[in-house]
């Protein structure tokens, strides 16, 4: 899976993703930190890469319809503190079958991962 990491993901998960086999990139790595949010989107788009992010101007179902983008990964912790976004993480990514997720909007909270599909 092509991968892109938000600014506000912890960029230690970069090397445990590849060990996965996806293919990482962030938003620190193309120095697209502090541009908005549809700057990271369309370069997120435009490389083809699946977006994880807790920025909620992500969470409008409507606006990121399933089967219009590369895939979006919105979490909602409680706790959203960098060691718990990347055991959250971790775990989804060792747990689910995320190379189905193309084109999907998914939001994960601590216990809980809804996934929308194309209709």
């Amino acid at each position: 899976m092509r991968i892109k990491l938000d600014e506000n993901i912890p960029a230690r998960l970069v090397p445990l993703l590849m060990d996965l086999g996806h293919d990482v990139d962030t938003v620190i790595g193309e120095k697209l930190v502090g541009r908005d949010d549809p700057a990271i989107w369309e370069g997120s788009q435009a490389a083809k890469r699946f977006l994880i992010t807790q920025d909620l101007d992500f969470s409008d179902v409507r606006q990121f319809a399933p089967g219009t983008h590369h895939g979006l990964l919105l979490l909602r912790l409680r706790d959203p503190g960098r060691n718990a976004l990347l055991g959250r993480i971790l775990t989804i990514f060792e747990s689910e079958e995320v190379e189905t997720w193309n084109g999907c909007f998914v939001v994960a909270t601590d216990r809980k991962i809804r996934i929308r599909r194309k209709n």
